[in-house]
């Protein structure tokens, strides 16, 4: 035992050292190659004493990013991460210049933006070094990854692992944002992403499946269903709600703190994680301990509910924050290019991609990832139970070139790299781990509604209901025709193309999730029908409806329920709909079902608009500036998939048991297998995922007794003024019981290892 002390000790003054030299050696190189850096007396010193000085001077400096670098990080997480990327360099310039400032006789000198330069140089040399010396040593390589990343340790049960990786298995999930089935596939059969393919090649390995969405394909009611049981009344990306005269966006934290809350709510159950879980990148907390960049408890105050709280372990070291920035950099300078070049080859489709596009593209694909990954990596060597990542790089990139473009393709080779990184990291820690790799949704490709018809959708409400529209949009042939309907309802002309009727009346509210559409009236109280919609603007149905950019409408009729109106006058009963013929045929198998459970949610829009589907090139038309797209019904969008270990039961063992218990169920789309495999709905997924940890752990997962469950431990109670909450309101346990074994003749799975 002393000896093994006496042995990692000296290790570790040997990796000292060597940074030490391999610093002092960069220093003396900058020294001699920089004109306003300089490590000399005006007059000159020998070798020996420039030596010195350089070695000085490398140890000032490494003491300062060791001691007063965390304490400058955190105290700058009051400002937003983009400034707080872009102070990297400056941070680290002026601690270089302190440095200097500390040589003895002033020997040491730099011009500030030399000293930028020379610091972000030294940060990656040293870094380089002490890595190269830790992969060495798997204490020292674990103990390094843990430094980087962000974990609290709190009392670990014992049961979890020590050197022999005894114990339970813990489950990581890495959520590919936006990556489709078909995509995924491709990526592998490419060689863009060699650790899927390994995967799904090794026959121990993984499995693959995919699996339908609901009408809402995004990650605001994918991703609420999956980590909290639920995404009822998530009608899309961003809705109207009447009642409170608010617009609810997913991307919002408020909106999706509530969002969560309502989920809680209705299924009464924490989240995913909310045994040692830990949220990562997501959009709501899954219930978990431990957070990271979890955009629901943004809007939240107090400790741990911080968004950005994730971001200090990472850029306490400046190694990783130099590191990161110089990526931040490259990945801005590497859209320009991309979107000059894509310009002067006028390729097509194209949206803009200038403004601020290039440092939200660079944060998603650089800050958010290297964040995440890092947090994920020290959950690892943390021991946590569940772990729940979302790396949102290949959506964002995707929704501006093309979820086939080359740029996208590059983005899936950079989250093949970190998913390498995580499965051999995993291999190193003290618990063996799953790896549960799944996307959210897929991306349909094609042109926007208003580059291939030349007005947005809310131009062609307006137009429709005889209000008016600017004057780029007059100029259509979509105004036009627009027009004509309402003259033609009208039985009369309608002087400078407004009615005089409707202008008196509350504009309608026209929101665009993808290619999904909500149009709202705010002045009429509950969801409007048919009939009012025709007394007030006669025109507007027919004209949607028959629009070639719109494949349907959901809208409620006093007479008949809730019809879909389509094309040259089609009119279907939600009841009737079907997915082989009418208005949804070409939508596929689910389609109709999807519409059906939406139609039942309080907020649906008074009309729904689903844009046009091409099965033939799988392309729709996004009502919003995104050349690759989701949110609706359409191709790619609506299948994404799960990859899961064998070890694990097969997904559709599971809902088949789950469909002999309850057979009979009626009206909700996650609640069965749709032909062909695969599962339906986020919900079906979130049931799925549940089922997983429970053969890892055991059956106890914690639910609420009422109303809200938020991230800390097991024994957290209710935040003040919650539904529910009182003097006894606290978590409680809910043994959830075994499902039957698999009905299929796979062997008995294996939950003592990982396959990852």
């Amino acid at each position: 035992m002393a000896d093994g002390k006496w042995r990692r000790a000296g290790a570790t003054l040997i990796r000292v050292i060597a940074v030490w030299a391999a610093s002092a050696l960069t220093l003396l190189a900058l020294a001699g190659i920089l004109p306003d850096f300089q490590l000399q007396s005006d007059d000159g010193d020998t070798v020996t004493r420039t030596a010195f000085t350089a070695a000085w001077g490398a140890g000032a400096f490494g003491l300062l990013s060791a001691l007063v670098w965390p304490v400058l990080v955190r105290a700058l997480l009051i400002v937003p991460a983009l400034v707080l990327g872009a102070l990297v360099f400056f941070l680290n310039g002026s601690l270089l210049l302190i440095a200097l400032r500390l040589i003895p006789d002033g020997r040491g000198d730099a011009a500030p933006e030399t000293a930028v330069v020379v610091a972000a140089v030294m940060s990656a040399v040293a870094s380089a070094t002490s890595t190269a010396f830790a992969v060495r040593d798997d204490d020292a390589y674990r103990r390094r990854l843990s430094r980087l990343a962000y974990r609290r340790r709190r009392g670990r049960p014992a049961d979890q692992g020590g050197p022999g990786r005894e114990g339970p298995p813990g489950t990581v999930f890495i959520q590919l944002d936006g990556v489709g089935h078909d995509a995924l596939v491709a990526a592998a059969a490419a060689g863009l992403m060699p650790t899927v393919a390994g995967w799904l090649a090794d026959s121990s390995g993984h499995r693959l499946t995919p699996w339908r969405t609901d009408w809402s394909s995004q990650t605001g009611a994918s991703q609420l269903a999956i980590l909290h049981g639920s995404n009822h009344d998530v009608p899309a990306f961003r809705w109207y709600e009447k009642e409170t005269r608010t617009v609810m966006v997913s991307s919002r934290p408020a909106s999706a703190l509530e969002m969560q809350r309502r989920a809680i709510e209705r299924t009464r159950d924490g989240g995913l994680l909310t045994i040692d879980g830990a949220s990562r990148g997501n959009l709501f907390s899954g219930g978990a301990g431990q957070l990271a960049l979890v955009l629901s408890m943004a809007a939240r105050r107090g400790k741990g509910s911080r968004s950005r709280a994730g971001y200090f372990a990472y850029f306490s070291d400046p190694a990783n924050a130099t590191r990161t920035a110089l990526s931040f950099v490259a990945e801005v300078v590497r859209e320009i290019g991309q979107a000059t070049r894509a310009r002067a080859r006028k390729v097509t489709p194209r949206v803009k991609r200038g403004g601020l596009y290039p440092f939200i593209r660079a944060f998603a694909t650089v800050v958010e990832r290297d964040v995440v990954v890092a947090a994920v990596l020290g959950d690892l060597f943390a021991g946590r139970t569940a772990v729940y990542a979302d790396l949102v790089a290949y959506d964002e990139v995707a929704h501006h070139s093309g979820p086939h473009s080359r740029d996208a393709e590059k983005v899936l080779e950079r989250l093949d790299r970190s998913l390498a990184l995580i499965a051999k990291i995993a291999d190193r820690t003290p618990r063996a781990y799953r790896i549960v790799l799944l996307s959210d949704h897929g991306q349909s490709p094609g042109e926007t509604f208003v580059g291939k018809y030349g007005l947005t959708l809310k131009d062609l409400v307006r137009a429709g209901s005889g209000l008016p529209v600017p004057r780029r949009a007059q100029r259509t042939r979509s105004a036009s025709e627009a027009r004509d309907a309402v003259r033609i309802a009208l039985h009369r002309p309608v002087e400078g193309g407004v009615d005089e009727q409707a202008a008196k009346l509350s504009d309608p509210i026209v929101l665009a999730s993808g290619n999904l559409g909500l149009i709202s009236f705010p002045d009429i109280e509950g969801r409007a029908s048919r009939e009012q919609i025709d007394r007030r603007h006669p025109a507007l149905l027919s004209t949607l409806a028959n629009h070639p950019g719109i494949g349907f409408l959901l809208v409620r009729s006093e007479e008949h329920g809730s019809v879909v109106l389509g094309p040259g006058g089609a009119e279907v009963p939600i009841a009737e709909l079907s997915d082989e013929e009418g208005p949804l045929a070409v939508f596929g198998a689910g389609a109709a079902d999807a519409v059906r459970r939406t139609d039942t949610f309080p907020h649906v829009a008074d009309i729904m608009v689903n844009s046009m589907f091409d099965p033939g090139t799988g392309t729709v038309h996004a009502f919003e500036e995104q050349i690759g797209s989701h949110g609706g019904l359409g191709g790619e969008q609506s299948r994404p998939f799960l990859l899961w270990p064998r070890g694990l039961t097969d997904p559709l063992d599971i809902m088949a048991a789950e469909s002999a218990e309850s057979s009979g169920t009626v009206g909700s789309a996650s609640a069965s297998v749709p032909p062909g495999g695969g599962l339906v709905g986020a919900e079906a997924v979130h049931r799925v995922l549940t089922r997983w940890l429970q053969e890892s752990s055991g059956p106890q997962v914690p639910v609420r007794a009422e109303g809200f469950a938020g991230p800390g431990p097991v024994d957290e109670p209710f935040p003040p003024g919650a539904p529910g909450a009182g003097p006894t309101a606290a978590r409680t346990a809910q043994a959830i019981e075994p499902l039957p074994p698999p009905n299929r003749q796979d062997p008995a799975p294996d939950t003592t290892g990982t396959t990852a």
